[in-house]
């Protein structure tokens, strides 16, 4: 069954789905974009992910064309049009949207009377592998050099997508971000420490992305006593960290075992990650999928 997208009021078939090159998505970067986690054909916090986009849409200036309730049935009947294949034992998703200012002449200047682009695929939700999970991962840091509007999950990924790419050139799987040395975020994810038993996590400024699965982690450090530190935490801080984790949509929440070539504490996830991770799994599996 080939895949079905969402484009402009039509599901059709990826092969038939194309936008003029004058769109501004296209020639500016000019638009938002949202991810959503689909477990067993039940959207992750999709309101909350819906929300975010239509905050995202508003800080851009962006019209939305539909409301929640509207945006809900869209996604879900998109859900329902790329059934998994056989093999795949959860149904799991990943569902991206994207939406941009629309096609007109070339000018920085908003255009009026234009209508946006609306744009939704799905594929498989690719998520870490045992290994990642038992033995952690490898990260690198490096200085956020990004805009200062980290907050609005833009479609203009340039700065993310470089600094994605020195990690990967590194052999790790992501970069720990530092803004005058202070940790914001990754370049395709939230960052966590953990410090004496305490989770330390940066608050949701400007400066990174409030992240969906970031809430959830909070949620379940609250529901189950693990105390909790928000604040602007030092690059010195962190290195000296017991344990270091990273999260977002499809990774879950994982643990960074080295940083720059240098183990975190000792090498290996740590006793508040395995816990942490033992409840995200626990949740994903009695309430995601049974939603």
């Amino acid at each position: 069954m080939s895949q079905i997208v969402y484009l402009n009021g039509q599901f059709l078939p990826m092969s038939q789905a194309y936008v003029p090159v004058l769109d501004r998505g296209f020639i500016f970067g000019d638009g938002a974009y949202e991810v959503i986690p689909v477990y067993s054909g039940h959207p992750f916090r999709l309101r909350e992910h819906l929300q975010r986009l239509a905050n995202s849409l508003a800080s851009l200036q962006l019209t939305n064309l539909y409301s929640l309730d509207e945006w809900e049935k869209l996604v879900l009947e998109l859900v329902k049009r790329n059934p998994p294949a056989k093999d795949n034992e959860f149904q799991d998703q990943s569902l991206y949207l994207h939406i941009t200012r629309g096609v007109a002449p070339r000018d920085q200047a908003f255009p009026k009377g234009v209508r946006p682009t609306v744009f939704m695929m799905s594929n498989p939700l690719l998520t870490p592998s045992k290994q990642q999970c038992e033995q952690g991962v490898a990260a690198i840091s490096t200085v956020d050099n990004r805009w200062d509007r980290c907050d609005i999950k833009a479609i203009s990924l340039l700065a993310n997508v470089l600094l994605r790419q020195k990690a990967v050139e590194a052999g790790a799987i992501e970069s720990v971000l530092f803004r005058d040395g202070i940790l914001t975020e990754g370049a395709a994810s939230n960052i966590f420490a953990v410090e004496k038993g305490v989770i330390l996590a940066p608050p949701k400024d400007n400066h990174l992305l409030p992240g969906i699965t970031y809430d959830l982690i909070l949620e379940l450090a609250a529901a189950n006593a693990i105390p909790v530190e928000i604040g602007y935490f030092t690059e010195a801080r962190i290195r000296a960290a017991d344990e270091l984790w990273i999260s977002s949509s499809s990774k879950e929440i994982l643990a960074i075992t080295s940083l720059d070539g240098k183990f975190i504490a000792n090498g290996k996830p740590g006793r508040l990650f395995h816990r942490m991770y033992s409840l995200y799994q626990d949740y994903k599996n009695n309430v995601m999928r049974s939603m």
